[in-house]
């Protein structure tokens, strides 16, 4: 009788929902970001789509002669390639020591991991208030043409994403002078650098699309 009553329990331990499918290749936390970066990507692709639309209503050709420089209420306005490519070349070099801190991380450096993500985080804010300040001087505001509503939609909506990352950033600095990481276990370093290498790669896009396409 008592044996019954333990292989009754043995039976009722195996009730339940089963285990979650996993996948053997990709874990569960980089496969929601990889998600989500696919829907950012939508997104962007709308915004790129409204920039294409707006060329061709506006000169018969995705390439016209009526994008920038542009001139309305007296004024020649145009956009400041040269700080553009400037601050295109800061952030793209932060995904150098991104990948640089993440190796660190690997190899049991945890100076160069340290180092590495601190600099990260400040070209990243090097970046955005590189942006914030080119609003500030460029002359015109989202409602004065369709151009500048392209313009603020698509840079903006980057700037947006650079605040996440820099948020995400900020986390993983703090975490990672208190010891947080090791070589062993280092997947929230890994996650977010994705989502950092999502944000730089998108900004080529932005950039040469909207500042060197003139």
């Amino acid at each position: 009788m008592e044996a019954a009553s333990i292989a009754h329990v043995a039976h009722d331990d195996h009730h339940g929902p089963p285990a979650a499918n996993r996948s053997s290749r990709v874990d569960p936390a980089t496969l929601g970001m990889l998600l989500f970066i696919m829907s950012e990507i939508m997104i962007f692709g709308a915004f790129f789509t409204a920039y294409f639309f707006i060329r061709v209503v506006h000169s018969g050709h995705p390439i016209g002669p009526h994008w920038f420089p542009m001139r309305f209420n007296g004024q020649t306005h145009s956009l400041p390639v040269e700080v553009a490519g400037m601050n295109t070349a800061i952030l793209v070099s932060s995904s150098f020591t991104l990948h640089w801190a993440e190796t660190c991380i690997q190899k049991g450096n945890r100076f160069g991991f340290k180092a590495g993500m601190l600099t990260t985080f400040l070209l990243g804010a090097t970046f955005l208030f590189i942006q914030v300040n080119e609003y500030i001087h460029i002359g015109f505001s989202p409602q004065d043409i369709a151009q500048g509503t392209i313009f603020y939609g698509l840079t903006g909506l980057h700037g947006a994403h650079v605040f996440i990352g820099l948020t995400i950033l900020a986390v993983v600095c703090v975490r990672a002078f208190r010891g947080h990481y090791s070589p062993e276990h280092h997947k929230g370093v890994n996650v977010p650098g994705i989502y950092w290498h999502f944000v730089d790669i998108m900004w080529i896009f932005v950039y040469v699309t909207v500042y060197g396409i003139q």
